[in-house]
């Protein structure tokens, strides 16, 4: 194993641009200026639109995660450079990018999930990666960083876009497939998609059961999608409704001697009281894409989402939310003064409440109430980023974004419980984060830029208020971020290389209090967040293709009175990825795949503890016949290797730190697709 691993890490290093040889794959992360003509229409043009960002960001087809068992967006972004998107238990990954919300205990802050352009959000920044189901989704856009300023993004992280299929973008008339394999999984999902002169639709439903890796891991999970377009001259208008039903057991995280003992058990806390999160979410879109003369375009929409939560935890958490939100942008491309220039302006405007009532846990079930609390928030962003060819081939690049937020907090006291009372709470946030940057870019469509960005994030309800009883004193958190990097396809080699250096004040930190209390959230004075983001494809010959993707990250206190310079945990300082792949002319292909964390990730502040180095090797193998049957097979941790894939953070790691979230140990999928 070391040996195959120094022999990849070597190619990556050697796998500089400046060979000849064939095309470069359809499924590519990478963003290029120059079109690819193997890709999909709707996927070629969203690389080219991308290759207009002076920053760094990427595609990803849905060719790339469709043949092997993809079950949540750690699965999508697996190739993504710079992104950490590493499974808990179930759908619940801890995505982050540049170190955004990397210590958050559940679910998403400091980036911005979307789908079809418009926000998933909540109106406070809460965003809930379980709703993704990677079978509902064309291609997925990653902006890193102050790169998602076109969706109003201004967070430390930027922003991950999952494009639905429609019923012009999608492949088949009909698909059926099935698939599943170790743990119970089982997976069942039918999908139609018709064009009917102006009109065009797309409709989908997945169902997927099992019983999980470990103990208290059972889940029953269903999604639905509704996506229907009419076109209005050059422009459409469309309509998607789209649900999910999640069920899903936590086991917990483990102590590092329980870790050692047996990986595969669950936190004994977890069974006893029966720990889930159980959810329901309807969410509707209606939105316009409209030329309105040769050179100005609109898009908007507006949308609506509600959720219900049943979430047995250290207490049972029940919640009731709605949010409402509004998006548009203008996109100009004309001239200034002779020289060719695009520019686009827009706003976001979002509305959220939320009921909130905590239960005392009664093995899962609810016992006495413990407290009530009703939060509002509400939020507006207005942006706007123009480019300017100062010459043929270097255009400079000017943005920024305005907004402002609203917390607004009531609790009611409830009798007979002390520490809860009556209160009504408010806070205000508002911030200005500009952008400007450089592109270059070569006849052949290589592509060279640099940007600086200034990044700001209000507090989530999650961090003002973690026990729904009043408000933390935590503070908004700011950052600038230089980043520079180059992308573009020479010969056999398609590459991007990205290096950023984030100065933050007051950024929001988590820890655990407890296995059994929610994590609080703390402003540190000073912090730096730096690193490499780096993919190469080598197509070294007509049917073999050598995938890699590195990522080095140094997230630091900065001369902190308490740490000093120490790391902050979570996110280990080197990554690696590499896939070999080869695709046979008779249908088939194989592809071998490793994972390295070389030295694993930091536990505490107080960098006492970390997680275990590991290396993992994968398989994945398929074959697609030419009636429209494709068959495959996704062999995972060949070697069973025992390994942590992500740590819950804590101030000072002790034997009895439960901060341990162990991998899948070894493991077989097997998947049917029938398209016709």
């Amino acid at each position: 194993m070391k040996t195959t691993l120094g022999a990849c890490s070597a190619l990556f290093v050697l796998a500089l641009p400046f060979a000849a040889a064939a095309q470069t794959t359809v499924d590519s992360v990478i963003v290029t200026a120059r079109p690819d003509s193997e890709d999909p229409a709707v996927v070629a043009d969203a690389r080219r639109r991308l290759s207009e960002t002076p920053g760094a960001v990427s595609v990803i087809a849905a060719e790339s995660f469709e043949d092997r068992f993809a079950l949540a967006l750690d699965d999508m972004l697996r190739d993504a450079p710079g992104v950490f998107a590493q499974k808990k238990w179930g759908g619940d990954t801890r995505l982050s990018i540049r170190g955004s919300g990397i210590g958050n205990a559940n679910h998403n802050r400091g980036l911005l999930i979307a789908q079809d352009g418009l926000p998933l959000n909540e109106a406070d920044g809460y965003g809930d990666s379980q709703i993704a189901d990677p079978l509902l989704t064309r291609h997925v856009e990653v902006y890193r960083g102050g790169n998602a300023l076109r969706f109003g993004g201004a967070t430390l992280g930027g922003a991950v876009n999952m494009v639905t299929p429609t019923g012009k973008t999608a492949l088949y008339d009909n698909r059926i497939r099935i698939d599943g394999g170790s743990f119970g999984l089982l997976r069942q999902h039918v999908a139609l998609a018709r064009t009917m002169g102006p009109w065009d639709g797309f409709v989908a439903a997945t169902n997927q059961t099992g019983q999980g890796p470990r103990s208290q891991s059972q889940q029953n999970i269903q999604f639905g999608s509704l996506n229907l377009g009419r076109e209005l001259g050059e422009g459409e208008i469309r309509f998607t409704l789209s649900g999910a039903h999640i069920k899903q057991e936590i086991n917990g995280a483990l102590t590092a001697a329980q870790f050692a003992a047996d990986p595969d058990q669950a936190a004994a806390g977890n069974v006893a009281n029966d720990y889930a999160r159980d959810l329901r979410g309807l969410r509707g879109v209606l939105s316009l894409q409209q030329p309105l003369s040769e050179t100005l375009a609109v898009s908007a929409g507006v949308y609506a989402v509600w959720k219900e939560l049943d979430h047995p935890i250290f207490q049972v958490i029940d919640q009731e939310s709605r949010n409402y939100g509004a998006f548009a942008r203008l996109d100009w491309d004309g001239e200034v003064a002779g020289r060719r220039a695009d520019a686009y302006a827009g706003l976001w405007a979002r509305s959220g409440d939320l009921d909130s009532r905590f239960f005392v846990n009664v093995r899962g079930a609810r016992g006495a109430l413990r407290s009530i609390s009703y939060q509002n928030a509400t939020a507006l962003d207005l942006f706007a980023e123009g480019r300017l060819f100062v010459s043929d081939r270097v255009a400079v690049v000017a943005g920024a974004t305005y907004g402002q937020a609203e917390r607004d907090y009531r609790s009611v006291a409830v009798p007979g419980v002390a520490g809860t009372f009556n209160l009504d709470a408010a806070k205000n946030f508002d911030w200005l984060a500009p952008r400007i940057g450089l592109l270059w870019e070569a006849p052949d469509g290589v592509q060279v830029f640099a940007n600086v960005t200034r990044s700001a994030e209000p507090p989530n309800f999650g961090s003002l208020s973690p026990t729904g009883v009043g408000f933390a004193p935590v503070e908004a958190q700011e950052a600038v971020t230089f980043e520079v990097g180059t992308r573009g396809r020479r010969g056999a080699f398609t590459w991007d290389l990205t290096a950023y250096h984030a100065e933050l004040e007051k950024e929001m930190l988590q820890f655990s209090v407890s296995p059994d209390r929610p994590a609080t959230t703390f402003n540190a004075d000073e912090t730096y967040h730096r690193g490499i983001e780096a993919a190469v494809d080598w197509r070294f010959a007509e049917a073999w293709r050598l995938r890699q993707s590195y990522t080095w990250s140094d997230f630091r206190f900065r001369d902190d009175v308490q740490y000093g310079d120490n790391r902050l945990p979570v996110a280990p300082e080197h990554f690696y990825r590499a896939e070999l792949r080869y695709d046979a002319p008779a249908g088939w292909f194989v592809a071998p795949s490793v994972e390295w964390s070389p030295q694993g990730a930091w536990v505490d502040f107080r960098n006492t503890l970390k997680s275990p180095s590991y290396a993992i090797a994968n398989l994945n193998l398929g074959w697609t016949a030419p009636n429209g049957i494709s068959l495959f097979l996704d062999l995972r941790n060949l070697t069973d290797e025992a390994y942590v894939s992500n740590v819950q953070p804590v101030i000072l790691a002790g034997p009895t730190t439960a901060a341990y979230w162990p991998g899948d140990r070894r493991s077989i999928f097997a998947g049917v697709v029938l398209d016709f």
